[in-house]
C-alpha cells in the first residue's frame, strides 16, 4: 500500500511514519523502482506499535532504547519491563504536577477577589 492508504489505515499521518522511519521507530519502508514507499502488513504492525508505546506515554527517547533492547533479544525481557516501570514513574510524576497546578488554579479561579486582586494590585504596570 502506498503512505496515503497506510496513514489512513493506522490513523497515523505521513509525516509522523516518514519521522518514525527515519530516526528507527519503524525499519526502513521498502521503495519501489521510483523511490515511492511501498508499505506492508510488517510496516504497519510496526508503525501500530510503535504509535500505541508513544500513546501509553513512552517519550521518544525511551522508545529508540526499549527498541534497541528488543531487538538485543530475550536476555533484555526485565530491562524493557524495568524502562516502562521508569516510564511510568515518570507519568505518575507529571500527573501529580498536573494535579497540583489544576487545584492551584481553581483556588485562584474561586478565590479571585479576595486573593488575585489584592495581588494584582500589588504589581506595577511594566509600561
Amino acid at each position: 500500500m502506498n503512505m496515503k492508504e497506510a496513514s489512513n489505515r493506522t490513523n497515523v499521518s505521513a509525516d509522523t511514519i516518514r519521522y518514525y522511519e527515519r530516526i528507527g521507530l519503524i525499519p526502513p519502508i521498502k521503495r519501489n523502482k521510483n523511490g515511492v514507499r511501498m508499505i506492508d502488513e510488517e510496516d504497519i504492525r510496526w508503525i501500530e506499535f510503535s504509535r500505541q508505546m508513544r500513546s501509553a506515554g513512552l517519550s521518544i527517547e525511551s522508545l529508540i532504547e526499549y527498541l534497541a533492547l528488543f531487538r538485543s533479544g530475550d536476555d533484555t525481557i526485565s530491562t524493557r519491563v524495568e524502562l516502562l516501570k521508569d516510564q511510568r514513574e515518570e507519568l505518575q510524576y507529571r500527573m501529580n504536577q498536573i494535579k497540583n497546578a489544576l487545584e492551584r488554579l481553581d483556588y485562584k479561579i474561586n478565590n479571585y477577589q479576595s486573593h488575585v486582586v489584592p495581588k494584582e494590585k500589588e504589581l506595577k504596570d511594566f509600561n
